[in-house]
């Protein structure tokens, strides 16, 4: 339990931060899933929603790369056969 104002402020503001965060991580990973047997939009989605993800600290930046690296591995695979 906090012991100041301030303190349970900042809680009450990380649990809702958390809970709205956690909705955009759901979302990505759900993406994720099913980039396997998607199109060439659906990648091109995919790589936006991570990248506003990244843009708003949801996700680090590099762990946001790195998926998005992965991904057009996977479209370019996809692509060649």
């Amino acid at each position: 339990m906090a012991n100041t104002k301030s303190a349970a402020k900042r809680a009450r503001q990380t649990s809702k931060r958390t809970l709205r965060n956690r909705s955009v991580i759901t979302r990505l990973r759900t993406m994720q899933k099913r980039a396997g047997s998607a199109d060439a939009n659906h990648i091109r989605e995919i790589i936006s929603a991570i990248d506003k993800a990244a843009k708003r600290g949801i996700i680090h930046r590099n762990a946001a790369r790195r998926r998005k690296a992965r991904l057009s591995r996977a479209l370019a695979g996809a692509n060649k056969k």
